[in-house]
């Protein structure tokens, strides 16, 4: 479970979120991240998981999956950001294992950290010619 000091509840956190900062999207889900004016603040992470992902059972289990992979990952995140963790439909039938990579390849993006196996990690391709 996420510690409730990190948990977004007002719905201007919410906007600012998704409205002012950057986002990194994947099959399951997308994630939104900004950050806030005191560096000091615990960062605050926020889910939305709309009726296209299934009925309430399946939202409720999509969330508490999300919350219980963040919990792990609260710690790189920089301080006095915002995240907000939008689920796709394709996260009701994907396994955690799936949900925690593609997790863990937003939130790379979002923070700058580099991803093994992207193109930038890759040398250049030569054509051959000098």
């Amino acid at each position: 479970m996420l510690p409730s000091a990190s948990r977004m509840r007002r719905g201007e956190e919410f906007a600012s979120a998704i409205r002012g900062g950057k986002r990194a999207g994947r099959p399951t889900l997308v994630a939104h991240l900004s950050t806030r004016g005191n560096p000091q603040d615990p960062p605050l992470v926020g889910f939305v998981v709309s009726k296209a992902v299934g009925g309430a059972v399946v939202r409720n289990r999509v969330k508490r999956r999300l919350r219980h992979l963040m919990r792990h990952r609260l710690h790189s995140l920089p301080r006095g950001s915002l995240l907000v963790v939008r689920a796709n439909p394709q996260a009701a039938s994907a396994r955690s294992e799936h949900l925690a990579a593609e997790l863990d390849v937003a939130l790379d993006r979002l923070i700058g950290r580099r991803v093994p196996g992207r193109r930038s990690d890759r040398p250049a391709a030569t054509d051959g010619q000098a």
